[in-house]
């Protein structure tokens, strides 16, 4: 098959467009001159002029060109460049969206116009030296019938074949050299030196004993420069880059560290909302409920003073979590963790700060490195399952794409070439571990019955290893290696997977799933790579745009053909981590790398806005016109300083109250749908919209409030009383009924990311998560008795005859930390019913109560449109109600408009009663007037229904022991819990 290109695509021409336009007026020309020899007193001899060379000619002056990249700027919505400092100019195109394509039909444009006829792309690696000259070998059909089958050649720069840098010189036709940076930028002033890295910078008497670069630069060649970020990224290698000469430079890249003269931009914002690369599906593999082993992972360390940052898991009210805490020398983990007893021995004797050498060594001699994990569970079962997972999407895929036309592919990246394929003592070729497991998963997958369709012709059992290979660098043996992906062994790598580009994309091909080391980081990506798995011993070190790009592109069919839309160009990331924290370091690495400020209006986002004129003709908004419009929205405080939107425009654009400039009336619409594209949703409360709430004096000092607060306000002491015998029953009951512990389970969890320029987010409704059964690896029993009686405080005797009665150990067994974390739940659940039923209260003496004045002490905000509302006039202590919840309105709304209800007051954070199980504070105070006479003073809880059956049992509790606390200081009290105003009337 034959990868089609399309020629008419309208981002890629407005690309291609932006850098054409540059040398607008320029004629049809060239310059000629004659090849000499440079002595090295930089004379020249006329016995050297031997031939005609051939170069690029501009006429244009630097104003004209200045005035023609500020129109393309305009158009283009960019910052307009202020004066032309240099001959460069950026394109910013996202991985995927055709930048290689892009670059390469500029210049048969570029020729078409101008006749500009020298042309040299430098490239930072092998890998994009082979993928550029890939890309040219296939598109030389496509752009000779473009383009009237115009002579031209292209040839990748070989210090061993000279000629070519002759004809590049000398030749009429359009000529392209490609070139790794490396070829010349290495001891280029030094070049006695005897390196073929410096050939070309030696005389040489093939080319009348002038140097390489002499004909090179004699040329005027117009430089493009892909991924500039890494190629003239040094003092030394922009030194080299001047050498050639250039007419110009053009900077191809998705992520320049550098932007001169921005021409063009396409970012991963717009690749995204234009669906011109694939949509990016996370998804990822972990243990559920496991904390049986010390966990530790090392995030960061510090030298002054003298700290690392770590992350364990923490015993926090009887439940395990996994929490980041600060440590120090000395610091015991079995104490940070709460007395967890798998920490036991796990005190830090050592902080290790060296850079690049960082670690933290314990008292037992364990060790864990930055960024590494100890005591993470089998890290081989997840990474197994990551590939079960991989093969499965794959495979599902397959089932929904094959029948049109489009064949899957997956890619591995792998930490160690030696986990896929090594070698025995005799140089024969083995297996790896990775290779075994992926043989053995997909055997046992393609069996199922929903995949019969996919190989109802195939014997799996002898297919299998035809369906997978790896593309690593190889050692003078023949014999694959590590490798950084950047030396003349991975040169054979890209080759062969350069070569079968096409191939690859065939139904007729068996291979479908790629493991590579360092070879395919970049330079190298396919079309129909639907699946990305980063096996890891530890977390990935490889960049996630770096690792998405390999996928990113939109796919074909077997006609070549691109078939477009999100339903079927999904790329699944297999990701060593959630997909939270995938979006997170995402969107911050596209922050770091195309300056993008998700949120953030900018200067000239609204100057190419199209304002049709009177005539019909249409032009742009202009810088000046959007420059005003920022200052506007900076002077309503819609911006700050630096151009973050605020809630205020948010909020005003959604009550429809925004306004912009008078003159600028017309546009409005406009102005707001480029604003609404950046702001995103309003979901946080707006500060401006915040309000002190105060106190309605009148009411506060009213003999009512007086009357009311003196019913409650005092405090009181308790004692428990219950039988232990009858609490180890019905704990080791309740054990034996509710708590059931299975073995752990993988958790598959997978969601789909939206970029836009808000942010990276997760798209609503992509989340799913799946369960795996799985065996996993034994661990250490922990001590269960001592770490039950840690929480609840009974007796070592009364633990082991709770778990001796329930019958569950085996439970135990299956997962300890998940059944310690129930029992203790249900034992301290339980515990709870028996103080309360226990539980006696005696009112403190007279002195101990909360003052009224403490209202006073304390300030109260609300945010007027989302929780807070006006009381009428004699009705509270507070002017507005500030409330938490629907219940909480509904029951302010019910006292503001009930007859019956006198007075009622929210209870304040401070007002709080002592329970065994904790503090509690109460919802309302309320005082109502029955029958015009009699008074009736309530407090009430709004959280949950009459029964406590819809809030969590120590709530209920503790709500129980209240009113058992009110019942003791006043006879005219009562606490009612109701979710509704209804159930209260029914106590009046």
């Amino acid at each position: 098959m034959k990868i089609q290109f399309e020629s008419n695509l309208d981002y890629q021409d407005r690309a291609i467009s932006s850098i054409v336009d540059i040398f607008e007026g320029q004629e049809v020309c060239q310059s000629n001159f004659s090849i000499v020899r440079q002595h090295s007193k930089g004379q020249k001899t006329t016995a050297d002029f031997d031939d005609l060379g051939i170069g690029n000619r501009l006429e244009l002056l630097d104003d004209e060109i200045l005035t023609n990249v500020q129109n393309i700027q305009l158009r283009n919505g960019l910052p307009q460049s202020k004066k032309l400092n240099s001959m460069d100019f950026s394109i910013e195109m996202e991985t995927g969206t055709g930048k290689t394509y892009v670059y390469l039909k500029s210049i048969f444009e570029l020729n078409k116009r101008y006749g500009f006829t020298k042309f040299i792309v430098v490239v930072p690696s092998i890998a994009i030296k082979e993928g550029t000259k890939k890309t040219l070998e296939i598109t030389n059909e496509h752009f000779k019938t473009l383009f009237d089958n115009v002579n031209y050649d292209s040839f990748v720069y070989d210090s061993s074949n000279l000629e070519q840098v002759r004809d590049f010189a000398t030749s009429s036709d359009i000529r392209i050299m490609v070139i790794n940076i490396d070829a010349f930028r290495k001891s280029f002033s030094d070049p006695s030196k005897d390196t073929k890295a410096n050939i070309i910078h030696r005389q040489n008497d093939r080319l009348n004993g002038q140097r390489p670069i002499e004909f090179i630069a004699s040329t005027h060649p117009i430089l493009i420069i892909d991924e500039p970020q890494s190629v003239d990224n040094t003092p030394r290698a922009k030194e080299a880059i001047e050498t050639l000469n250039p007419l110009c430079k053009l900077r191809y890249s998705a992520t320049h560290i550098e932007k001169f003269n921005l021409m063009y931009k396409l970012d991963s914002i717009d690749a995204y909302e234009q669906q011109l690369v694939k949509q990016i599906e996370v998804a990822n593999v972990k243990l559920e409920d496991t904390s049986n082993k010390p966990y530790i992972r090392l995030i960061s360390v510090k030298a002054s003073p003298r700290s690392a940052k770590i992350e364990i898991d923490v015993n926090e009210k009887g439940t395990t979590k996994r929490k980041a805490i600060a440590v120090k020398d000395g610091d015991d983990l079995y104490e940070k963790s709460n007395s967890r007893d798998v920490y036991s021995g796990y005190t830090i004797n050592d902080i290790y700060i060296e850079k690049d050498k960082e670690f933290i060594e314990f008292s037992n001699q364990e060790s864990v490195d930055l960024g590494a994990t100890i005591g993470d569970v089998d890290d081989d079962s997840i990474k197994r399952l990551q590939v079960r997972k991989t093969i499965e999407e794959h495979l599902d895929k397959e089932l929904r794409l094959n029948s049109r036309g489009i064949k899957v592919l997956s890619l591995f990246f792998i930490d160690r070439v030696a986990n896929y394929r090594s070698y025995d003592e005799e140089g024969n070729e083995v297996k790896g571990k990775y290779a075994e497991w992926f043989e053995e998963e997909f055997k046992i997958i393609s069996k199922r019955r929903r995949y019969n369709p996919l190989f109802d012709k195939i014997d799996i059992d002898t297919e299998a290893h035809k369906i997978h290979d790896g593309y690593f660098a190889q050692d003078k043996k023949g014999r694959v290696k590590d490798s950084t992906g950047n030396n003349a062994d991975d040169e054979s790598a890209f080759d062969k997977i350069m070569k079968n580009k096409e191939k690859l994309l065939s139904f007729s091909e068996p291979l479908r799933f790629i493991f590579s080391h360092s070879a395919l980081k970049e330079g190298w990506d396919n079309p129909n790579v639907f699946q990305i798995c980063t096996l890891n011993e530890t977390n990935s070190v490889m960049k996630k745009r770096q690792e998405i790009g390999r996928g990113l592109r939109i796919c074909v069919n077997q006609d070549g053909e691109r078939v477009r839309g999100f339903d079927v160009n999904t790329l699944t990331v297999m990701a060593n981590e959630s997909y939270e924290d995938f979006a997170r370091a995402l969107q911050k690495e596209i922050e770091d790398e195309e300056g993008i400020k998700f949120g953030v209006i900018e200067e000239h986002f609204f100057a190419n806005i199209p304002v049709q004129n009177e005539d019909g003709t249409v032009e742009y908004f202009g810088a000046t016109n959007s420059e005003n419009v920022y200052r506007h929205l900076q002077e309503n405080n819609y911006i700050d300083s630096k151009g973050k939107i605020q809630d205020t425009l948010r909020t005003d654009i959604k009550n429809n109250t925004f306004e912009v400039p008078e003159q600028y009336a017309t546009l409005k619409a406009e102005i707001t749908a480029v604003i609404t594209k950046i702001a995103g949703n309003l979901n946080i409360k707006n500060a401006d919209d915040k309000q002190l709430i105060t106190l309605n004096k009148q009411v506060f000092l009213s003999e009512e409030f007086k009357d009311l607060w003196e019913q409650i306000k005092y405090k009181t002491t308790y004692r428990v009383n219950f039988d232990v015998a009858k609490l180890v029953d019905e704990c080791a009951k309740h054990i034996a009924n509710d708590l059931t512990v299975g073995k752990i389970k993988y958790l598959y969890s997978k969601a789909t990311n939206k970029i836009s320029k808000v942010g990276v987010e997760i798209l609503e409704g992509s989340k799913k998560d799946d369960f795996i059964n799985c065996d996993i690896v034994d661990y250490e029993l922990p001590d269960i008795v001592t770490y039950l009686q840690n929480e609840t405080n009974l007796t070592r005797k009364n633990i082991v005859d709770i778990l001796i009665k329930s019958g569950k150990l085996q439970d135990f067994k299956n997962n300890p930390q998940k059944f310690i974390d129930g029992a203790i739940k249900i034992i301290k659940k339980t515990m709870s019913m028996f103080i309360v039923d226990g539980i006696k209260y005696e009112r403190l003496g007279d002195e101990f109560y909360y003052a009224q004045e403490c209202f006073e002490d304390q300030e109260l905000y609300g945010y007027l449109s989302s929780n807070m509302i006006k009381n009428k006039e004699n009705k509270s202590i507070y002017t507005y109600t500030v409330y938490d919840s629907t219940i909480e309105e509904n029951f302010a709304k019910s006292f503001n408009e009930n007859s019956n209800v006198k007075l009622f007051t929210k209870l304040p954070s401070w007002f709080k009663i002592n329970t065994p199980l904790g503090t509690y504070n109460p919802d309302w105070a309320v005082l109502i007037e029955k029958d015009n006479e009699e008074k009736l003073y309530f407090v009430v809880e709004s959280k949950g229904s009459d029964l406590g059956l819809d809030i969590k049992t120590a709530e209920s509790s503790k709500i129980k022991c209240a009113k058992k606390h009110f019942a003791e200081i006043s006879s005219k009290v009562e606490l009612i819990q109701s979710n509704n105003f209804s159930n209260l009337r029914n106590h009046i």
